[in-house]
């Protein structure tokens, strides 16, 4: 059974870093693409970055390019969320997700994952 565990999570101030970690265990040695979303209070769930099963492309939501970097392990299902220069605006609940996939693009849309973790809580102060 494919579980996700996310880590990372906390209190910032504005122009900070987090680093966001997300391990999927029970992938035996199958490739899966991975991905973050994250939902705030009264907001609906916004894509945030992605990556193929390689690791060899990423993609990024609008509101976080350029300042987030998404990236993986060499061995394993286990993805690093690496947030710069952290807004309040990226308050949110973020949540880890995960599809078994040799595709070669990322997955941008949430209807493409199957397994998701419960999430991680990011909040950042003004």
């Amino acid at each position: 059974q494919v579980q996700l565990i996310e880590s990372g999570g906390g209190v910032v101030q504005a122009g900070h870093s987090l680093i966001l970690m997300c391990n999927a265990s029970g992938t035996g040695d199958s490739a899966y693409a991975m991905a973050w979303f994250r939902q705030a209070p009264g907001k609906g769930r916004e894509f945030v970055a992605a990556i193929t099963w390689s690791g060899s492309k990423a993609d990024y939501g609008h509101s976080v390019q350029g300042r987030f970097t998404l990236t993986r392990a060499n061995a394993g299902n286990v993805v690093f969320l690496q947030m710069n220069s952290l807004k309040p605006e990226d308050s949110a609940h973020y949540f880890c997700a995960a599809q078994q996939s040799a595709a070669s693009m990322p997955y941008d849309h949430d209807y493409h994952y199957a397994y998701w973790g419960q999430g991680t809580q990011v909040t950042v102060s003004s």
